[in-house]
């Protein structure tokens, strides 16, 4: 069964080499600069250029974007899953996991969301998934608003020192 690991930009390197990993999705700022993991072939690397927030029209920042949930759910629907999937942001808290979410309902249209977003939680007691992001994927993926019904329930994650990956099945 494949996987999606989540984790922070600085454990990228090491995450990709110990769960074997070949692809793998960035959500970072768009100057944000880092180096690929060699394990991973840059035409199987999608960075997705965007800041966190919630809202579009933050001075000088890139708000999540149906352009990015797009890009993402091409992405991951062209992953072969012979090998886990690596999905970073800069802490592993927010715009991952919203992505991680969404690519396993683009994978599995027939996922309970509620059931999905209770697995979330207890992989990772400490993610609080994009708003913004998770809305989008909600619209993209005609979800009727049961996403964001889903991770509205799980509340708030647990605070972090932004150190924390996990894993999640991508398909439950």
């Amino acid at each position: 069964m494949s996987y999606i690991v989540v984790c922070p930009l600085a454990s990228i390197a090491e995450t990709a080499v110990r769960h074997g990993a070949k692809e793998m999705v960035s959500l970072i700022a768009e100057k944000q600069d880092f180096h690929r993991p060699g394990v991973i072939r840059a035409e199987r690397h999608l960075k997705l250029a965007m800041n966190d927030i919630g809202f579009a029209g933050t001075g000088g920042l890139i708000a999540p974007s149906e352009a990015h949930v797009a890009q993402l759910i091409d992405f991951v629907r062209d992953w072969d899953q012979a090998a886990p999937l690596v999905v970073h942001c800069w802490m592993g808290v927010s715009r991952s996991p919203a992505a991680a979410v969404i690519a396993i309902l683009a994978l599995n249209p027939q996922e309970d969301d509620f059931e999905l977003a209770r697995r979330l939680r207890k992989a990772a007691p400490h993610a609080t998934p994009n708003t913004r992001l998770i809305e989008i994927g909600d619209r993209m993926l005609q979800r009727e608003g049961r996403l964001i019904a889903a991770i509205k329930s799980i509340g708030r994650g647990a605070e972090t020192d932004g150190r924390a990956s996990f894993s999640i099945d991508s398909a439950g």
